[in-house]
């Protein structure tokens, strides 16, 4: 078993130097930097307000129930983070490419991952033909993670699937 895991942790490492390294360009650079935010706080939370607040139903539902996720996502990704205290990628290898300001904290899981994923889950579920634009979205915060040299795939990953996972439950308790 601790071969297999050996195993994974070289891949993953190849597999971020990759994404962090040598697909590095001015237009990723610029692009990654500011699509990362959809992730982030402000931008979840306040557009998930506003489509509560302002829009018609059923997306007023919709919004609300991607705010219940998203706040409800954060639970298990503090908890994570205290018990399993990953160095970030840019703290942990020196060769790392990275941009201003880079967070300090614990890098597994991602949060950003986490709350897109909790924010787009809903209306992908409520509007299905809202997925072919959503999901890339959600996997293009993710990716953007690991570009800026933030995230490891596997924090991605699993704040992808926590995301989704608190999303669908609170989509499944609503009803």
């Amino acid at each position: 078993m601790r071969h297999l895991f050996m195993k994974l942790h070289l891949w993953e490492r190849h597999l971020f130097k990759w994404i962090n390294g040598r697909m590095h360009n001015r237009f990723l650079n610029f692009w990654l930097f500011y699509l990362t935010h959809l992730g982030g706080a402000t931008s979840t939370i306040v557009i998930n307000i506003l489509v509560w607040i302002l829009a018609p139903e059923p997306w007023r539902t919709t919004g609300l129930q991607a705010l219940t996720a998203l706040a409800v996502s954060h639970i298990p990704v503090a908890i994570a983070k205290k018990l399993y205290p990953r160095m970030r990628p840019y703290l942990a290898l020196p060769e790392t490419n990275t941009f201003r300001n880079p967070l300090k904290d614990h890098s597994f899981p991602s949060g950003h991952t986490t709350a897109i994923f909790a924010s787009t889950v809903p209306y992908m579920l409520a509007f299905p033909a809202l997925t072919v634009i959503l999901l890339p979205l959600a996997c293009i915060v993710g990716f953007s993670r690991i570009y800026l040299g933030l995230h490891y795939p596997s924090d991605v990953i699993a704040g992808a699937v926590i995301g989704s996972c608190v999303a669908a439950g609170t989509i499944a308790l609503w009803m």
